[in-house]
């Protein structure tokens, strides 16, 4: 393992040409970036970058440095994008976001993430494993065979999104079966204030949450001062002007930009698409890592829905396969804590089983479930994605 950034990217610029093409492009060698700061005289990659270069040298895109037999898991995002586990104890660092939440050797913790294809499932089972406790892997869906495995195994803890347990409280008293979780880490959607009220007066007393994406793992968590997320140790973070992809200053909003300390995979200067500020103040838990002050929008178009993010392009690839919708809107809506989403099309003299031949080709195709519905007209320049949720 390379024992220093310049070390990294001298590793990183030899075993992957995609990389060493990168630094070349920018007018640099490998010599030049030995410190944070320079790392900011190479261009950011973006996500439609990645999938790009994927696509022109699948599967990895000539950013793997090391044999793809040497890998423990490959997963498959949207876009398509593919990602690299390496073969060692949690790959995605998320052992020190859960210790943070309270969870320890002894605590049996029910991951209520999705194990198919994408990584979050084993991404946190490697999390939960590494601090010591018994997994309960769920996944989504089957609520009540979760809640009867959660009885009658004591979970004491949850990851997963927090809409997601509060089904599973909801359900659980449905039942009539008292469940024994204490504490839940969660990410992938917003927190409100009033579901984290919600979830601790009906018996999680500690409910923190974190951020990270499937490219790059752990990001940021909460610690017991539930005030923003502490950057991991084993990452670099930076805030970076969306326009210049040069790093700002504390307090300002900006592209989220990560370069994962990894010898297997060159993911240097990845832009996230998410955007938020860096808080250097001291934390009263006294972690002396700065923190994220939250998640404060995205750089394009993509919206994250139960989750997952949805692209404006893979809707608009998935229309295309049916020439006789004229005109369409997808909606996303939120009620109770829960995301849903809609497709408005206008379609006068399609056939009757439009509906539900769209709703099946958007379940194989963009992986969502989706109600779609026939309006009389749509505006001429309805953006592709109207997102009405509020996270009051």
């Amino acid at each position: 393992m390379p024992s220093s950034l310049s070390d990294l990217i001298a590793h990183l610029a030899d075993r992957a040409p995609a990389f060493a093409r990168r630094l070349e492009a920018a007018g640099l060698t490998a010599a030049d970036i030995r410190t944070e700061d320079d790392l900011s005289r190479i261009p950011v990659l973006r996500k439609d970058d990645l999938i790009t270069l994927q696509a022109q040298n699948p599967p990895f895109g000539g950013l793997l440095a090391v044999e793809i037999s040497a890998l423990k898991r490959v997963y498959q995002s949207p876009g398509p994008i593919y990602e690299p586990e390496a073969d060692r104890p949690d790959y995605w660092r998320w052992a020190s976001a859960l210790k943070a939440a309270g969870f320890h050797p002894g605590d049996v913790a029910l991951n209520a993430f999705g194990y198919h294809l994408t990584p979050a499932g084993a991404m946190f089972e490697e999390g939960l494993r590494a601090v010591g406790c018994t997994v309960l892997p769920g996944g989504v869906g089957n609520q009540e065979q979760q809640v009867r495995a959660m009885h009658a195994l004591g979970v004491t803890g949850y990851v997963g999104l927090p809409s997601y347990l509060k089904a599973l409280l909801d359900k659980a008293d449905e039942l009539g079966l008292p469940l024994k979780v204490e504490k839940a880490f969660v990410t992938a959607e917003p927190l409100p204030p009033s579901l984290r009220a919600e979830l601790q007066n009906r018996g999680v007393a500690t409910v923190r949450q974190g951020y990270g994406t499937a490219e790059c793992g752990n990001l940021g968590y909460e610690c017991e001062a539930e005030d923003g997320w502490h950057v991991p140790e084993d990452v670099i973070v930076q805030i970076c002007d969306i326009n210049t992809g040069q790093p700002l200053p504390a307090g300002e909003v900006g592209e989220v930009v990560v370069t994962v300390l990894h010898e297997e995979y060159a993911l240097v200067r990845f832009g996230t698409g998410d955007l938020s500020a860096l808080n250097t103040a001291p934390c009263t838990c006294g972690r002396a890592t700065p923190r994220l002050v939250g998640w404060l929008g995205r750089v394009g178009d993509a919206v994250k829905v139960r989750g997952m993010f949805l692209h404006p392009r893979q809707l608009r690839d998935l229309m295309a396969r049916f020439p006789e919708v004229t005109r369409w809107q997808a909606m996303i809506t939120r009620e109770a804590h829960k995301d849903y989403l809609s497709l408005e099309i206008v379609a006068a003299d399609a056939p009757d089983d439009l509906e539900s031949r769209l709703a099946a080709a958007a379940r194989d195709a963009i992986k969502f479930r989706l109600a779609v519905r026939r309006v009389p007209d749509l505006p001429a320049d309805a953006k592709p994605i109207r997102d009405t949720r509020s996270w009051d």
